[in-house]
């Protein structure tokens, strides 16, 4: 037992450790306290102010200082910065624009030539240019313009300065091969062009368009070398078409006539064979061994119209020929194609004409003729009537007399009679196919289709209504109209030993078409004229001569629709004598 006073026996026999007591720090002078507090605020100061800056810096999505055009769009986001370009710029941006082409000074329409300031790409560069404490950067707009617009629109205000190019090319006289040498020229280079516009737009005016020397893409030594390898031995001798029908041989002749050696705008020569101009060469030859699609026809039957289903055709190819015939031309020997043969569909089905809605007569009309049929001009008339007789106008189209007929001459069967030639009546071939042409240009007026060419008579003949007729004469005076409704038109026509009939099939789209005459004015009476007797001298009795009014007017529903006015001012036609003058007149 422990005594009393003794110490408290210790629960673990480990030996005691004696652990030495640490000083306190030492307190530092007072000089030292202060610098380490002067030290922390500046540091704190230093770092408020670099996020002050960078907060400054970096406002918005634009770096501030940044500038376009004048404009500030600096510290903003990238919406407002375009509002702000959008604003600034209003106005300008549709201006005309000065521009100087040598001593001159044009303008050009932003719109026109496609000249815009791209807002959101500037806006993107401005963006994306990195930001900077203090002051300003400048950034360059993003501007387009179409090259080609551009250059179209300043060419031809050139003038004197402009000098074009001699353009390098190979034609034949005959099946001789004639080079055409290139020569530079003064003028617009359009990327060069562009770029000055780009770059000087919504800036100093007026803009400076520099003009250059411009040289053709092919040399003259090119051109020799084509003369040497291509055109001359290309009509050196003809090339054999092998088909499946037989052979056609295109002869050097032929070949010079389709075979294109001409530059194009930049003065580069592409040798290419010109597939219409070489079908046209062999066309006869062709027609041996090709079997000619025909086209489904409407005819007018029994008071109804009938239509007879097109037939498909079997043909050379000659976008496939072209192509090969090109590859031997260089040949002086072996020179032999394999023709590629196509079926050809008609361009006219009877499942188009169906879809046409050719259902009624919506037009008729008739004139009078003498002679009876053996007249030649009644022939003429009667024959140009079969050749017209169930064409098909399909809506879009325009039709021609001159172009449906072909040239009305001797061969196509066609005799002399009466026509008007320098005022007065002479023989001629076709003479009376006028009065058809007024026939069937009265027929499409009261059928309410769109007149588009046709001229009356230089003098009134009483056989046809005053204003609304019209004459003809290959090739200079023609005869169209377009039929500008959405149906099918069919060309009827009919005759008997006095008259000549024309009506129009298809849909009717107005209620009527009728015609108001003004009354006649600034008449004018005829003079007699004494011709030389003989069997070119053809005699008249003389009209009056007067100006007069026709308005075609369009009804449906019940009202009037739309009015259309024709005026034609008719000379006197002279009273024809075949006689020497009387003395004393």
């Amino acid at each position: 037992m422990s005594s009393p006073g003794a110490p408290h026996p210790s629960t673990s026999d480990a030996p005691t450790v004696q652990i030495p007591a640490v000083p306190p720090a030492a307190t530092p002078p007072r000089t030292s306290r202060r610098r380490v507090f002067i030290g922390a605020a500046v540091a704190a100061v230093v770092l408020v102010a670099a996020g002050g800056v960078a907060l400054y810096g970096f406002a918005g999505d634009v770096p501030r200082g940044t500038t376009v055009l004048g404009i500030d769009i600096g510290a903003k986001s990238k919406a407002d910065a375009a509002k702000a370009l959008r604003v600034g710029l209003a106005g300008r941006l549709d201006t005309a624009v000065p521009v100087r082409l040598g001593d001159k000074t044009v303008e050009i329409s932003p719109a026109e030539v496609g000249l815009a300031m791209d807002i959101d790409a500037t806006v993107a560069a401005a963006a994306d240019g990195g930001w900077h404490m203090f002051g300003s950067r400048t950034v360059k707009p993003v501007v387009t313009v179409d090259a080609e617009r551009l250059d179209a629109a300043l060419r031809d205000d050139l003038g004197k300065d402009a000098q074009a190019m001699r353009m390098p090319a190979i034609t034949f006289e005959g099946t001789t091969p004639k080079p055409v040498y290139p020569k530079p020229g003064t003028g617009l280079e359009p990327e060069k062009t562009a770029q000055a516009v780009r770059e000087g737009w919504l800036g100093t005016y007026p803009l400076t368009v520099p003009i250059v020397e411009v040289h053709p893409a092919t040399t003259a030594e090119e051109v020799d070398k084509l003369v040497a390898d291509l055109a001359t031995p290309a009509v050196s001798g003809p090339v054999t078409v092998t088909t499946n029908r037989g052979t056609v041989t295109v002869l050097p002749a032929e070949i010079a006539k389709s075979l294109v050696l001409t530059a194009d705008k930049t003065g580069k020569i592409t040798p290419r064979i010109d597939e219409k101009k070489l079908r046209a060469a062999i066309a006869k030859p062709l027609a041996k061994v090709e079997v000619k699609a025909k086209d489904a026809t409407v005819a007018i039957v029994a008071g109804k119209p009938k239509v007879t289903a097109g037939t498909a055709g079997h043909e050379v190819d000659t976008a496939a020929l072209s192509r090969d015939l090109l590859g031997v031309l260089p040949k002086t020997d072996g020179r032999t194609v394999a023709a590629t043969m196509k079926d050809s569909a008609p361009k006219t089905t009877d499942a188009d004409i169906a879809k046409l809605g050719i259902k009624e007569r919506v037009s008729t009309f008739t004139t009078k003729f003498t002679g009876g049929l053996s007249s030649p001009r009644s022939q003429n008339i009667v024959l140009a009537s079969k050749q017209v007789d169930g064409a098909l106008v399909k809506p879009g189209e325009t039709f021609s007399l001159n172009g449906h007929t072909g040239m009305r001459g001797y061969a196509d069967g066609y005799k002399d009679a009466p026509t008007i030639v320098g005022g007065k009546l002479v023989p001629g071939v076709g003479g009376g196919v006028s009065q058809f042409t007024t026939t069937l240009f009265n027929a499409s007026y009261y059928a309410g289709l769109k007149d588009v060419e046709h001229k009356p008579h230089s003098y009134y003949f009483s056989r046809y209504p005053a204003v609304i007729e019209s004459t003809i004469f290959w090739p200079d005076l023609d005869f169209k109209f377009r039929n500008d409704s959405p149906y099918g038109v069919v060309i009827d026509t009919s005759y008997t030993s006095n008259s000549i009939t024309v009506s129009m099939w298809s849909t009717k789209v107005y209620e009527s078409v009728k015609t108001e005459w003004s009354p006649r004015r600034n008449i004018t009476k005829p003079r007699t004229v004494y011709l030389d007797p003989g069997p070119s001298c053809i005699e008249a009795s003389g009209s009056d001569g007067f100006t007069q009014d026709a308005y075609r007017v369009f009804r449906k529903g019940g009202k009037e629709v739309k009015r259309e006015k024709f005026s034609w001012t008719y000379q006197a036609e002279p009273r024809f004598i075949c006689a020497k003058k009387p003395a004393g007149e």
